[in-house]
Formats: C-alpha cells, structure tokens, sequence
C-alpha cells in the first residue's frame, strides 16, 4: 500500500492550525485547578494536551511564558467580575459590589487566581499580562476616586493610594481565606455560598458602610 503523503499519526496532528496552543492554555489551567502551582509542569501540561514536551517550550518559551497566559486570563475574567453594572449605585455600594465580585471569582478560578499573583513564576517581558493587571486594578481605581471624589486626571494622593490598596487587601486576604478553609472556626455552620452569599456581604458593609 503507497503511504506517500498521508499524514503521520502523531498525536499533535489532531491539533488545526491554532488550536494547540488553546489546547496548551486549557491543559495547564486543568492541572493548575487540579494538581495547584506544586504539581504544575511544562511535561504534565502537555501530557494533559496529548502532546509531546516540545510543543509548549515552542509555543510560549517555557513555563513562564504558559502560565502567563494563563495568568492574563485570569485578570481578563477578574476585570468583568470588577465590571459592575449596577451604574446608579453610590460609589460606596459600588466598592462593595466590587468587592463580592473579587472573591466571586477567586472562588470559581482557584487555579488562576493564585497564580496571578506569584511574580516569581511569570513572565516580566509578558506585556498583555501586564495590561490585564493594569485594567483590573484600574476597575477599584475608578471607584476608589468616586467615592473620594477625585477626578481621572487628578493624581491619587497618599490617602487614596491608602484606600485603593486597604480595598484590595481586604478583598485578596477574605479569598484566600476562603479557598483555604480558614473561616471555619469563625463560621463553623457556614457553607462556602453562605460565606459568599452572607458573610463577605456583611464584612464589607461593616467597612464600607452608606
């Protein structure tokens, strides 16, 4: 039988043209949602794509360069979850609502939301990294100088560097809290939606009441 031309049967051949380097993203937020940042590698991301070890090191350089894509995505998504549509609420209802979509999404992207923050495992040259950082914090920025009432051109003084980082703080330190089952001794008949649902709100009304 004349084989020529047929093509070999190598796994990546399943792949079109751009679909593998999708595939390679998915593959490594599986791992990173099932294994966590300890058992994340460029051989088990691309084990998990059906594909050899070479085709993530060709695609995003190494590791670096894979989970930055993953970590934009995560700050693409944490942006709408920062979009609120709520446009007639008060600047201070606004930071609240705000603040439930922060910890909305930790809780449904674990995997990428403790990636996000881990410098030491990103890319610095990765520039849409970079600007879906900028835009996700530039959602809080926006309310913060709403609520202080500081125009966009306006430079934020020390007192609403302040606010801005005490509103990520608050918000960060309750995901992580969460996802790492801490508020159990405080909420010990808690489900994990009546913490979302009941708890968060009344922690962030007690910091930013109307």
């Amino acid at each position: 039988m004349n084989n020529a031309g047929k093509r070999p049967s190598g796994r990546v051949d399943r792949y079109h043209h751009g679909d593998l380097r999708a595939a390679l993203i998915s593959a490594a937020e599986d791992v990173l949602a099932e294994e966590g940042l300890e058992g994340f590698s460029l051989r088990a991301a691309a084990r998990r794509a059906g594909v050899s070890i070479a085709a993530p090191a060709h695609h995003f350089g190494g590791a670096a360069g894979l989970l930055s894509e993953v970590a934009m995505l995560g700050f693409i998504e944490l942006a709408k979850h920062l979009d609120v549509a709520d446009l007639g609420a008060t600047p201070t209802k606004r930071l609240r609502l705000q603040g439930e979509g922060y910890v909305r999404f930790a809780s449904t992207y674990p995997g990428r939301f403790h990636l996000m923050f881990r410098r030491d495992l990103l890319s610095d040259e990765h520039v849409g990294l970079r600007e879906a950082g900028d835009k996700a914090l530039a959602q809080l920025e926006t309310t913060v100088r709403a609520k202080l009432g500081l125009d966009a051109n306006q430079p934020l003084d020390s007192a609403a560097r302040a606010m801005l980082l005490a509103t990520w703080s608050i918000v960060h330190g309750f995901a992580h809290l969460l996802l790492d089952g801490k508020l159990a001794h405080m909420h010990a008949d808690a489900t994990s939606d009546d913490l979302l649902d009941r708890v968060l709100p009344e922690m962030l009304s007690s910091q930013w009441p109307d």
